[in-house]
Order: structure tokens, then C-alpha cells, then sequence
């Protein structure tokens, strides 16, 4: 099989489809792998490479499109590369199709086989594709908002893991999922159903971890009375169902 992997053109995406070490896996089973030239260079991998591991690097990514059959990348396609989309090809790849009805169009247009990282599901109903991505978004939120709290950025001026002398600010999670169970060392609670992934008292990197259970219903859930005023809300989509009821106004109705 030609297996190919096109260089990513969505706006700040640096990953690629495939690292050597999974080329080298194809190559070994007697698959073509075709990288389109530099689409490792934004995580560090250059095309020499891919080249050790027997991959073979082409020009642009319409030779890509043109002579694989199985297409791996790792944001979904953009309406210039669903144009190269043909009837029998594979894409495996993210795509997030709810909030993207022109995309699904597309595809379906198209004719190609799409297979989303995101809907891959193990015998025992796990996301194994989804797991990893959930956990980075997990470990980055707390980042990103500990940046917008900077006073600088219109924030309050707050330090979340604090100092000596001056306690970690207060982190609200909805969903005590994979993405909701990414805490770092300030304090927690947790709005969600624990699914075993950390023990209730104590976060991956050791933040105090408080949890709040959410019933099987859909319910408001009152943050602001339950924390007072917390420095931080982020908010774990679920998957496979409805997500969390948007908080308008915190500690409000």
C-alpha cells in the first residue's frame, strides 16, 4: 500500500501524520511511505530523517493525494485538500465533523473513506486515538489560563501554583474525564463522575483534589456557591452524549 503523509497547512499546526518510527514499522511490511518534504520540520524531524527509515520524500502535497492510497494526517483536511480527496482513499485522521457540517459534505462528496482518530474505539470502549489528545488538552488548559490571569493580559495578577507564603489559587473542572483530570499543583474541584483515571484526593502532579459528583441527569451545577470565587473554570467536553450545560455567569443561575 501507498501510505501518504502530506505537511499540515492548518494555521498553527506543527505535528505530522507519522513519525519515523511508524514509517519504519510500514516500510518493514513491505509498505510505500511517501512525506511530502518538510512536513516533519515543526516537531523537529527533518527529512533525512524519514529517508533513513525508508520513507520516500516528494515535493508537494499533490503528488501526496495523487499516488496514495491511504492518506495519515493529523488535523482534518482544508477545503484546498479535500479537492484532492478521491473516490477509494483513506483518510485517517482527526476530524471533528459535528462542528463542521461543510467538511462532512465534502467528504461525502468525495467519495474518500474517513476514518476519524477521534470515533476509533477499543473491544472495551475506550477512545485510544482520543486518550492522548485529551490528555494534552487537560495539561495545557490550566497554561492557558494561568497566561490570561497574568495582569498584563487584563487579569487578575494571580499565581496558580502559588508561593511560599501565599496559597495556590482555585481551579473549578467541569468533567472529571481525561481532559478534566489533567490538574497541576493548585487546588481543584472537580464537577463530574469519577472514572477511576486519578484517585479523588490527590491530582496527577499532586494538587489537591477535591470532587463535586455529578448525577446520572443534567443538572446546574452552582460552581461559585461550591468555591467561593475561583481563579480558574475549564470545562472537559464529553464525548458520546450531551456536554456540559454552559455556565453564563460564574457562581450565577
Amino acid at each position: 500500500m501507498f501510505v501518504g503523509v502530506p505537511k499540515e497547512i492548518k494555521d498553527s499546526e506543527y505535528r505530522v501524520g507519522l513519525v519515523p518510527s511508524a514509517v519504519r514499522e510500514l516500510t518493514r511490511s513491505s509498505h510505500r511511505v511517501l512525506v511530502e518534504a518538510n512536513a516533519g520540520l515543526g516537531a523537529g524531524l527533518t527529512d533525512a530523517n524519514y529517508r533513513s527509515v525508508g520513507a520516500e520524500i516528494v515535493p508537494d502535497a499533490d503528488q501526496i493525494y495523487a499516488r496514495s492510497e491511504l492518506i495519515v494526517k493529523v488535523k482534518e483536511p482544508l477545503a484546498s485538500e479535500r479537492k484532492k480527496l478521491r473516490a477509494g482513499q483513506v483518510l485517517f485522521t482527526y476530524l471533528h465533523l459535528a462542528a463542521d457540517p461543510q467538511q462532512t459534505a465534502d467528504l461525502m462528496g468525495s467519495g474518500v473513506i474517513a476514518i476519524a482518530y477521534e470515533t476509533v474505539t477499543s473491544a472495551q470502549g475506550t477512545l485510544p486515538l482520543l486518550t492522548p489528545m485529551s490528555e494534552v488538552a487537560g495539561r495545557m488548559a490550566p497554561h492557558v489560563g494561568a497566561r490570561c490571569l497574568e495582569k498584563e493580559n487584563g487579569g487578575r495578577g494571580v499565581l496558580l501554583g502559588g508561593v511560599p507564603g501565599v496559597p495556590p489559587a482555585d481551579v473549578a473542572i467541569l468533567g472529571a474525564g481525561v481532559a478534566g483530570s489533567g490538574g497541576f499543583g493548585c487546588h481543584h474541584v472537580v464537577f463530574g463522575r469519577d472514572r477511576g483515571g486519578h484517585p479523588a484526593d490527590e491530582g496527577p502532579t499532586g494538587g489537591g483534589v477535591k470532587r463535586a459528583a455529578e448525577p446520572d441527569r443534567r443538572v446546574p451545577v452552582m460552581v461559585g456557591d461550591f468555591l467561593g470565587d475561583p481563579f480558574q473554570l475549564l470545562a472537559g467536553p464529553r464525548v458520546g452524549g450531551q456536554g456540559h450545560q454552559p455556565v453564563a455567569e460564574l457562581g450565577g443561575p
